[in-house]
C-alpha cells in the first residue's frame, strides 16, 4: 500500500507522520482517519481551499488537477506548483510527501 509522507507542521503534526493509504483515497480523507486534522472548512466538498497541502514529492503519480480545482487553487493562499487541494488529490500507486502550509485562507482572514 502507498505511503503519504507528512512533513512536520507546528500545530498539526510536528514530528510529521507517515500513514498508508487505499490507492484512490484523497490525501485529506487518508490524514483526517489518521488524525492529522488538515483543516477542511466544506467537508471535503471541492468548495473552498482550506484543505490546500503542498505535493513536494510524487506529484507526477497524481492524476492532473480538473477545472475546478484550479479555479479554487487561484484562491488559496501560498500557492506554489505543488499545490493541491488535498479533498480531490487521490492517492495512487506510489509514496507521496505532503507538506501542509502554515496557514490557510480561512486562518490568514481571522487574524485580521
Amino acid at each position: 500500500m502507498p505511503k503519504i509522507i507528512f512533513l512536520p507542521h507546528v500545530d498539526i503534526c510536528p514530528e510529521g507522520k507517515v500513514i498508508e493509504a487505499e490507492p484512490g483515497t484523497s490525501v485529506c480523507r487518508a490524514a483526517l482517519d489518521a488524525h492529522v486534522e488538515i483543516e477542511h472548512a466544506c467537508e471535503l466538498a471541492a468548495a473552498c481551499t482550506t484543505c490546500h497541502v503542498y505535493i513536494r514529492e510524487g506529484f507526477d503519480s497524481l492524476e492532473p488537477a480538473d477545472d475546478l480545482e484550479e479555479d479554487l487553487l487561484d484562491k488559496a493562499w501560498g500557492v506554489d506548483p505543488d499545490s493541491r487541494l488535498s479533498c480531490q488529490a487521490l492517492v495512487s500507486d506510489r509514496d507521496i510527501t505532503v507538506e501542509i502550509p502554515k496557514y490557510t485562507l480561512n486562518m490568514v482572514s481571522e487574524s485580521h
